[in-house]
């Protein structure tokens, strides 16, 4: 009898989750079709509201909306765990705040205790790049799976994690790209882009945001981030579709030389697993350690902060459009070749038809199996990510004691944003209460301090530090190995400040952690009031993203411009409204043909054609002022017929390589170099150029430095570059165009050069 009892009492236990779980609709019921079906996209509007039912119906999760967008939708996150994680929520948070800071641990038995009831904190980040469609699409996948599943697995993760998804950080692109998609499905544009930047601003550079934290999406997320601390990060991509199908860490070197060992580690082994899952379930064509580097701290938040960043990143195909790839096509990359077996790609993909149900299925089973092993290994994530946190207050043996920032600078928004950058990261600033001396130099009271023994000390080095990259080569003496990224991000350079390191920690009284400084970004007068220049951004429908950055600026700032699309360019007679007129780095090609004919609707090809340069080339000779920036500098050079080359052009990657790097610019005496003593660091990489100049009309207004230029990052050629000429202002008919061979508006993180473009839109009036 009794045992008849236990039975009928398992049996209950098991089906009333069962009937519960039949209760919670999946995606095919709200959305009338699986997630990863071919050809099916569902948009945000609908994935929102689909949040909301799984909340509504599941105790397991909970919804939030943490802000809107940048265009004004609502920007979720869910929390994900078992009930009776949701009944002690505020209670596990305490727990994990405590782990973060060592400080706040009284002993070992409170340590232990922590290690013993607390649970791991992952995050998932779905679709920030938004025409890698498949991740927004596996997260509601994901959610209902662990809204709704009775499987022992399941049960295992939510007693063990708390999961907070976010289903896109990007929002509004996932909109835009997926109305796009859906509009022109069975037409000859089916899988096409939207010809316009997914992010409103910054497009695939949202995930290049991470530590200015300037547009609204990345706020809401290093917030979420900064409440919860989690230990795990996974952060879900897409790549090109012609090599491996899926890739996790490790790493390749380099790594930046301020992420803690043992979240190497973690991260190692973590993707290692995760990659191991998928290839015990038959999924060819998993790569590790291969094309992406650890270094820049622009796309790992979390590593400065004792989180383990897993970056994923799953071929795509045409959106959700289904592709063939020949086995004769499918190539490989950065350490590894996709025909060929290796230690970390143990089973090539041949070729064949790949598409979303691919993706998705692939990215649901990559975090299925993160969850997994944050599950099963809880109580290691949760002392791996205490023992991080204490050797950052105990400090490391390669860092200052403390960094300073001096009172007093008069680049006060310069100032302001360094320190906004390190608040914002969760690093605790603090002010002296009078005046102190270190290392032979006096600090005057209002100085800001960094004291180094903090939990984040990690994010400050990183930021405040000057970056040298070292010189990785194929081979001895042969072409470098590119970075992923940049090689420099050293915030008092880019943002025109004087930050010092300290041997030891000042003796002066501190405040305690300053807020988040508020930073206000003003327009110089001649940019300001009924006097201000009339000015045009061009904006075709091939946009760059340093366009999108560059009207970022401009809004900030307050200024009026108008963004001038191709149609009002041909139309000609710009000087009746305008007086400046600006183009952001792009190619001579891009700008004057734009998108091919037939590779998009009609309206959104053909770029300026002969009408629009014709009208480019009257609105100078009439008196205008054009800037141009980098790649664009070649469209004004034969546009006007100048004398003006790049001493740089066709030399070889070992010959000369400058992959993203912070470069002394000097600068002579002209209204352009107005504000300056001198010289400035200024951004250069990829798009930017040296000139050479035999033209009575050009002069040089700027050189770059002499004998070896680079001053954070990494540099080949360095004598290639020296003493050439950077910066240049041309006379053409009664106008005048000014030529930027470095980017001034680099992510919005040059804040150092930002007046030499406001001094070359507000300049002296044009000559008509």
């Amino acid at each position: 009898m009794q045992r008849s009892l236990l039975a009928m009492a398992a049996m209950l236990a098991t089906a009333l989750p069962a009937a519960l779980a039949a209760q919670i609709p999946t995606p095919a019921d709200h959305f009338g079709f699986p997630m990863g079906a071919a050809g099916k996209l569902a948009d945000w509007d609908d994935l929102s509201a689909y949040y909301e039912v799984l909340a509504h119906a599941s105790d397991r999760v909970t919804v939030d909306t943490l802000g809107p967008t940048t265009m004004g939708r609502p920007f979720v996150m869910l929390t994900i765990t078992s009930p009776a994680n949701h009944a002690r929520l505020d209670d596990l948070q305490r727990m994990q705040r405590q782990l973060a800071d060592p400080r706040t641990v009284s002993g070992p038995g409170e340590l232990e205790r922590l290690l013993d009831e607390g649970r791991t904190i992952v995050m998932i980040t779905h679709a920030i790049h938004s025409t890698e469609v498949g991740s927004a699409q596996s997260a509601a996948r994901l959610a209902h799976h662990l809204a709704s599943s009775t499987d022992e697995r399941v049960r295992e993760i939510l007693d063990n994690v708390i999961l907070l998804q976010i289903p896109s950080l990007n929002p509004d692109g996932t909109q835009w790209v997926n109305d796009f998609y859906n509009e022109h499905v069975g037409t000859e544009f089916e899988g096409r882009a939207p010809p316009w930047l997914y992010h409103f601003y910054i497009g695939h550079d949202n995930n290049r945001d991470w530590f200015t934290f300037y547009q609204k999406e990345t706020q809401h997320t290093v917030r979420a981030q900064n409440d919860w601390h989690p230990q795990i990060v996974h952060d879900i991509h897409q790549m090109g579709g012609g090599g491996a199908r899926i890739f996790f860490p490790p790493y390749i070197d380099p790594i930046e030389p301020n992420v803690d060992p043992g979240l190497v580690t973690a991260v190692n082994q973590l993707g290692a697993y995760m990659a191991a899952e998928l290839t015990s379930q038959g999924k060819r064509g998993v790569v590790i350690n291969a094309i992406y580097d650890g270094y820049h701290p622009g796309r790992a938040y979390m590593h400065y902060h004792g989180g383990a960043r897993i970056l994923s990143e799953t071929a795509s195909a045409q959106l959700a459009t289904t592709v063939h790839i020949p086995r004769e096509s499918v190539v490989g990359g950065r350490e590894y070749e996709a025909s060929e077996a290796a230690w970390n790609f143990p089973w090539p993909w041949r070729g064949g038809d790949w598409g979303l149900p691919d993706i998705v299925e692939y990215q649901y089973s990559g975090a299925m199996a993160l969850l997994v092993n944050a599950a099963k290994n809880r109580r290691f994530w949760l002392e791996n990510f205490y023992r991080v946190n204490e050797r950052a207050v105990a400090g490391w043996e390669s860092w200052p004691a403390a960094w300073v920032i001096p009172g007093g600078q008069e680049n006060e928004v310069g100032v302001r944003s360094v320190l906004r950058t390190l608040t914002m990261g969760d690093v605790e600033v603090r002010r002296a209460e009078g005046d102190f001396s270190a290392g032979g130099v006096t600090y005057p009271a209002g100085s800001h301090v960094v004291v180094m023994r903090q939990p984040n000390a990690a994010f400050a080095q990183t930021m405040l530090t000057v970056q040298e990259y070292p010189d990785m080569r194929e081979y001895p003496g042969g072409p470098p190995k590119r970075p992923y990224d940049v090689t420099a991000h050293t915030l008092p350079l880019l943002m025109g400040v004087e930050a010092a390191a300290l041997e030891a920690e000042p003796e002066v009284a501190l405040s305690d952690p300053i807020d988040v400084p508020v930073v206000e970004y003003r327009l110089p007068d001649a940019l300001s009031g009924p006097n201000a220049p009339r000015v045009g951004l061009y904006k075709g429908y091939n946009e760059p993203m340093i366009a999108g950055w560059t009207r970022w600026m401009f809004d900030t700032h307050g200024m009026r411009y108008d963004s001038l699309h191709d149609a009002r360019m041909r139309a000609g007679s710009l000087g009746d409204d305008y007086n400046v007129m600006i183009f952001q780095s792009q190619s001579d090609r891009s700008i004057s043909r734009g998108n091919a004919r037939g590779s998009l609707p009609e309206r959104y090809t053909g770029g300026l054609g002969e009408d629009g340069r014709a009208a480019v080339r009257e609105f100078v000779e009439s008196g205008g002022r054009l800037v141009v920036m980098e790649e664009a500098a070649d469209f004004a050079i034969g546009l006007f017929g100048l004398q003006v080359g790049d001493p740089t052009d066709g030399l070889s990657t070992t010959e000369f390589y400058v992959p993203g790097s912070i470069l002394r610019v000097d600068l002579q005496p002209d209204p352009l170099s107005t504000g300056y003593d001198g010289s400035t660091a200024a951004w250069y990489w990829r798009s930017s150029r040296a000139f050479t100049v035999d033209d009575e009309r050009v002069e040089v207004v700027g050189r770059y430095g002499e004998v070896n230029p680079v001053i954070a990052g990494w540099i080949l050629g360095p004598e290639r570059l020296a003493g050439q000429p950077a910066l240049l202002r041309a006379r053409v008919g009664r106008g005048e165009v000014i030529l930027f061979g470095f980017q001034p508006n680099y992510r919005g993180q040059s804040i150092v050069t930002w007046p030499l473009l406001f001094n070359a839109i507000s300049g002296e009036r044009p000559i008509g």
